[in-house]
C-alpha cells in the first residue's frame, strides 16, 4: 500500500514538474511574433518584389517586432496556380497576384483589367483602382476568404517574339504565352496567335526551347527573368496593363489585434505608394538595360499600326461583356474616359 502511495506521489510530483516546465514555453509563446508568410512569383528586385520588402520593413518596424513578415519571392513556395489556394487554406497569409488570378476563384469581374487597350495611361488605371470600382471588386473577394488590401501598378505590356511584330498579320500562328485569363486568350486569338497558358516560372525555358514563340509582359519582368536573352524582337505596344492586388487571408487579417491591424494598414498604404512610384522608373531602367544588351531589336509601332492592333482586338471587349459583366465594363469605361478606335 505504502509502495502504491509512494508511486502515486511520484507521479503527482512528475505531473507538477511537467506542468511547471510546460508553463515556461507557453509564456514565451505568448510573446512570439505574429508571422506573416508573404509569397509571390517574381524576382525580389522587381517593383512587386521591392514593394513586398518595403511592406516587411514597415510592418516589423512599426509593430516593434510584434509582427514578423517572411517574404518568399520567385515561386519559392508556390507557383502561379497554387498560391491562391495556399492563401485560402492559410498556408500563407499574404500574396500579391496579378489581377488575372481572381477569375478562377469565380470573381470574373477582375478580368476587366485584362481588356486590351482599356487604360490609356497610368492615371486612367488609378482612376479605377482608387475609386468605387476598385473597392467594389475587392468586396467580391471577401466571400472567398480573401481580403483585398491595395492595388499595385506595374505598368504597360510589351510583346516579344523571335520575329518582328509590327502588323496584326505578324501574329498569325505564333504560340504566345499568357497568364490564365479568358480575356487574354481571346486577345491573342483576335490577333491570330495561339495562346498558351503557362506558369511564369517556366517561361524562360519554354521560350529557349521553342515550346512557345513569344509572350507579353512588362519590361522589368522581361529584364529580371532574362526574357530578352531568348527573344529577338520586342514591340512597345502598351496594349495591356499589369497590376497586382495585395491580398490577405481574410480570417487571419480580421483576427489580428485591432491595433496591429491598423498599423499594418498604414504599412500597406505606404508600401503601395512606394511600389507604384518605382514601377515606372524600374520599367524605364529595365528597357534601357535590355536595349544596352544588344540582344534584341525593340520596335515602337506607328500610330497607324497601333490603330490596326486596336481595331483587331476591340471585338474582345464586346465578346467578354457576358463574362466580365456589362456593368463592370461600363463602370471602367466611365472612370477612364475610354473611347473606341476610329
Amino acid at each position: 500500500m505504502s509502495h502504491f502511495l509512494t508511486r502515486r506521489g511520484a507521479l503527482t510530483a512528475a505531473a507538477f514538474a511537467i506542468a511547471a516546465f510546460g508553463a515556461a514555453p507557453q509564456a514565451a509563446f505568448a510573446q512570439a511574433p505574429i508571422v506573416i508568410k508573404f509569397s509571390h512569383v517574381v524576382a525580389a528586385d522587381t517593383p512587386k518584389g521591392k514593394g513586398a520588402q518595403r511592406f516587411k520593413e514597415l510592418a516589423e518596424e512599426r509593430t516593434q517586432g510584434r509582427v514578423k513578415v517572411e517574404v518568399f519571392p520567385n515561386s519559392q513556395l508556390y507557383k502561379d496556380k497554387e498560391e491562391m489556394e495556399a492563401l485560402q487554406l492559410g498556408s500563407v497569409q499574404m500574396l500579391a497576384p496579378s489581377l488575372a488570378k481572381f477569375a478562377p476563384l469565380g470573381v470574373k469581374e477582375f478580368e476587366v483589367f485584362d481588356l486590351p487597350f482599356i487604360f490609356k495611361d497610368a492615371a486612367a488605371f488609378r482612376a479605377v483602382t482608387t475609386g468605387p470600382v476598385g473597392a467594389d471588386l475587392f468586396k467580391k473577394l471577401e466571400p472567398k476568404g480573401v481580403k483585398g488590401l491595395a492595388y499595385w501598378d506595374n505598368g504597360f505590356h510589351i510583346m516579344s517574339a523571335n520575329k518582328p511584330l509590327h502588323a496584326v498579320a505578324d501574329f498569325k500562328g505564333l504560340k504566345m504565352r499568357i497568364q490564365s485569363s479568358k480575356v487574354l486568350d481571346a486577345q491573342m486569338r483576335a490577333l491570330g496567335a495561339i495562346p498558351q497558358v503557362m506558369a511564369f516560372s517556366e517561361l524562360y525555358q519554354a521560350l529557349q526551347t521553342g515550346v512557345v514563340d513569344g509572350t507579353e509582359g512588362v519590361p522589368s519582368n522581361f529584364y529580371t527573368q532574362k526574357i530578352y536573352e531568348v527573344q529577338k524582337h520586342m514591340t512597345v505596344s502598351n496594349h495591356g496593363h499589369l497590376a497586382y492586388a495585395l491580398i490577405a487571408n481574410k480570417k487571419f487579417w480580421d483576427g489580428l489585434p485591432a491595433d496591429v491591424r491598423t498599423t499594418l494598414e498604414g504599412a500597406v498604404k505606404d508600401a503601395t505608394t512606394y511600389a507604384n512610384a518605382i514601377a515606372a522608373t524600374e520599367n524605364a531602367t529595365a528597357m534601357d538595360k535590355i536595349k544596352a544588351s544588344g540582344k534584341v531589336t525593340i520596335y515602337t509601332p506607328t500610330p497607324a499600326e497601333l490603330n490596326e492592333w486596336k481595331k483587331a482586338v476591340m471585338p474582345v471587349h464586346k465578346e467578354m461583356e457576358s463574362r466580365v459583366g456589362k456593368d463592370t465594363v461600363a463602370a471602367v469605361y466611365n472612370a477612364t474616359g475610354f473611347a473606341m478606335p476610329k
